[in-house]
């Protein structure tokens, strides 16, 4: 396909983000030859140009529709993209390596605008599939209830009795909490000093206090 629209010229060869670029042979529509082009993948739109840095692409292939297959009756490390139905070009191209054939191979495959809407509906089903999954085994919770208030007559004397045994009975937040034992010596002394300390301290204000501003 040649290309004479300005406005993909000026994509081609513009700052949008490359998905794969490098040199690759290409064998010719008309020369059955193989010649070497510099080929650049934007999108599901694949250019090539006659020499790195041209600033017009040779010509293009749009992807769509197409798919990646291996030419193995071809040039070494070829690969072939093939149009499906009649009338329909296939362009067959060769790598410099295996690994770049690879690479090459896999970016082609999945640029075309079927396989990303496959790619995305996959993704959207897995989705589905882990957030029910999550929602599944994280069942809610039941808040705990409160226990049912009960309605008591302040002037029933045996129940006055018997709720007062309940709470003298009842075993204190603090039952398993470790406790020092202090003697009450080590208390009197303890607290003794901070008292005389406070005391020291309202006297010596006190004193300062008082005193006279001018002494004659």
């Amino acid at each position: 396909m040649k290309i004479n629209e300005k406005n993909m010229v000026s994509f081609a060869t513009s700052a949008t983000p490359v998905d794969r670029e490098g040199w690759l042979n290409k064998r010719g529509e008309l020369n059955r030859g193989y010649q070497r082009r510099w080929f650049v993948l934007k999108g599901n739109i694949l250019f090539y140009f006659d020499r790195r840095g041209d600033k017009e692409p040779v010509g293009m292939i749009v992807l769509e529709g197409s798919t990646i297959e291996l030419a193995e009756d071809e040039e070494q490390f070829g690969f072939q993209i093939v149009f499906h139905g009649p009338n329909n070009r296939n362009y067959a191209l060769a790598a410099e390596s295996q690994e770049s054939m690879e690479q090459w191979m896999k970016a082609l495959a999945c640029a075309s605008y079927d396989y990303m809407k496959l790619m995305v509906a996959e993704l959207q089903r897995q989705l589905d599939a882990a957030e029910e999954e999550t929602t599944t085994v994280a069942a809610p919770s039941q808040s705990p209830k409160a226990p049912p208030r009960q309605r008591h007559n302040p002037f029933n004397r045996s129940e006055l009795h018997h709720r007062s045994q309940s709470v003298r009975s009842a075993p204190g937040r603090t039952e398993n909490v470790s406790r020092t034992r202090i003697t009450f010596r080590e208390l009197h002394n303890m607290y003794g000093r901070r008292i005389l300390t406070d005391l020291n301290e309202w006297r010596h204000t006190k004193k300062v206090s008082e005193a006279p501003l001018i002494s004659f």
